[in-house]
């Protein structure tokens, strides 16, 4: 028996049309790349999206259609967020840090008719051109003002939006509607496509509301450092109008100064980004000698964050919310949000569970499966690959059979890469990816448990913990480090540090100092950058 309910299909666009009615004085605020701060209330934007939706269709966008852009976290982008896939086609947002090899691929790949291009990243463009197709429309995101000098023919976003209708007859679509695609940053092959529809964004979008929703009241201000560019920035463009939560974009300036500068003035309380980000921030903290003002919150993800990192912000007063995902999985599948007796147990205690990855979202299922193929317990012990299914959690890759093949398993389960465990009471650790699990001597060493401890020794400012090839034991741990100072410890200061936690022969053999880790294009240290560079290591028993 089913029952007597009406149903009415989940779509994008009725989260920002329900911002503009329920919360018609929250909004945004942007750091331009004109050079100014803009202000824009969620009635505005949704007025503005509505001529962007009617521009659209004078460009020939249809249904179905990828429409791309390669912007900034700020009021346009959000614009477009909301257009195209409210219309009906598809947002297509594109890492500009991408290779060149890479943005060629996945613009041809997706077949996009339209790219839309921040001022900023129009020389991008420009170096692409002969390799995209010859029928793509580039449209740059500026007023007539700010128009660049370009040798191919380019669209005014501003001039295309003037004299157009600020209401739209938005179409009522089937909810698995695509509305959104991201491709991964392929650091092994071709990127490969995660091709989001409109319940799964909604789906997600109250998911994450729910887990957020208690620490962001309406009114509050939320700096999502992670990329609109990337991911759908967490969720965050979909949550924040839903919550009536301001949203402060930083645009391009992302250093830890411009961070703090932002936060000081528009009193941000939350800010939502990676490891790398919040190492900018902290220090520019530790200079200035206090955080920004009414700065309460920070969501940290994309990578394992340093115990180090979360004692800094918790000692200061500042919430960590240690989460964990995946393109695939819209992204957020667990969450950092603690009950009322983690918050209440002494420093220590609380960092143990801190420095986890948080427990499952709703909507987000775990197992973890070992090297036989078996599901292992959930008793914070058994560990092996994990595995994730949900609303929002993908089925495939777009437009690629044999990655899709490979991803899920006989069950209908996406395997993530992940090595972890999970504890009974449901807090999930992340070991290590499967690739950057170091094997000495048959036993495994977690790349994450060598960097979370060297972290915390003063003299280091970020590191990165490879195998290298060994003639005995196949693989030996190495740091790769970047110092906090002049005065470097030493290999053995280091081990000192570290003894206590590992046992001797998981320390690293080696430090390597540098001026600076590789990142990928998704700001997580690239250690498939870091293996290449050492390709040639001479381990120091047998150099």
């Amino acid at each position: 028996m089913l029952g007597m309910m009406m149903h009415r299909p989940l779509s994008i666009i009725s989260l920002l049309e329900y911002a503009a009615e329920a919360h018609p004085d929250a909004g945004m605020v942007s750091v331009r790349t004109e050079g100014d701060l803009h202000r824009q209330s969620y009635r505005e934007c949704f007025a503005r999206t509505a001529q962007l939706a009617h521009a659209l269709g004078k460009l020939g966008v249809k249904p179905g259609d990828r429409v791309a852009t390669l912007a900034w976290n700020g009021y346009r982008h959000l614009e477009l967020y909301y257009a195209i896939s409210g219309s009906g086609a598809i947002c297509h947002t594109i890492n500009p840090r991408l290779s060149a090899e890479q943005a060629i691929y996945i613009i041809n790949h997706a077949e996009d008719s339209v790219i839309f291009v921040d001022t900023h990243f129009v020389p991008i463009i420009a170096g692409l051109k002969e390799h995209l197709p010859s029928d793509l429309k580039v449209v740059i995101m500026t007023d007539r003002a700010h128009m660049p000098d370009t040798e191919f023919e380019a669209l005014c976003y501003e001039e295309l939006l003037d004299g157009q209708p600020t209401t739209y007859d938005w179409p009522e679509m089937d909810e698995n509607t695509a509305s959104g695609l991201c491709y991964t940053s392929g650091t092994t092959g071709n990127p490969k496509g995660a091709l989001y529809s409109h319940r799964s964004n909604v789906l997600h979008a109250l998911m994450v509301a729910a887990i957020m929703g208690p620490g962001l009241g309406q009114g509050a201000n939320v700096l999502p450092v992670v990329p609109l560019f990337h991911v759908n920035a967490w969720g965050l463009p979909y949550v924040a109008p839903l919550l009536g939560v301001n949203l402060i974009f930083p645009g391009a300036a992302m250093d830890g100064p411009s961070i703090f500068k932002l936060m000081d003035s528009e009193k941000v309380y939350s800010a939502w980004g990676v490891p790398t980000i919040w190492m900018g921030l902290l220090a520019e903290i530790k200079a200035q000698g206090r955080p920004p003002e009414g700065f309460g919150d920070v969501v940290i993800g994309g990578s394992a964050a340093p115990r180090s990192m979360i004692q800094k912000f918790e000692e200061m007063g500042v919430n960590v919310n240690h989460a964990w995902g995946m393109t695939e999985m819209s992204p957020i599948g667990t969450h950092g949000a603690q009950p009322p007796r983690v918050n209440a147990l002494p420093m220590e205690e609380k960092l143990d569970i801190k420095q986890r990855q948080g427990r499952r979202c709703w909507g987000v299922d775990l197992k973890i499966v070992g090297d036989d193929g078996q599901r292992q317990p959930h008793d914070g012990k058994a560990i092996g690959e994990l595995f994730v299914r949900g609303n929002a959690v993908v089925s495939g890759y777009f437009k690629n059979e044999e990655a899709s093949a490979k991803a899920m398993d006989a069950d209908g389960w996406f395997g993530t890469g992940d090595v972890a465990s999970i504890s009974p009471d449901g807090y999930l650790t992340i070991q290590d990816r499967a690739k950057d699990l170091i094997k000495s001597g048959g036993e495994w060493i977690s790349s994450i448990d060598l960097e979370n401890v060297a972290m915390a020794h003063p003299g280091i400012a970020s590191c990165a913990a490879i195998g290298v090839r060994h003639p005995k034991w196949d693989e030996r741990p190495v740091l790769v480090a970047v110092a906090a100072d002049e005065s470097k410890p030493t290999l053995d200061d280091l081990r000192d540090h570290m003894g206590e936690h590992f046992a001797k022969w998981q320390l690293p053999d080696d430090i390597i100092w540098v001026d600076a880790l590789p990142l990928t294009a998704t700001g997580k240290v690239s250690k498939l950058t870091l293996r290449q560079q050492l390709s040639d290591y001479k381990h120091p028993e047998v150099a």
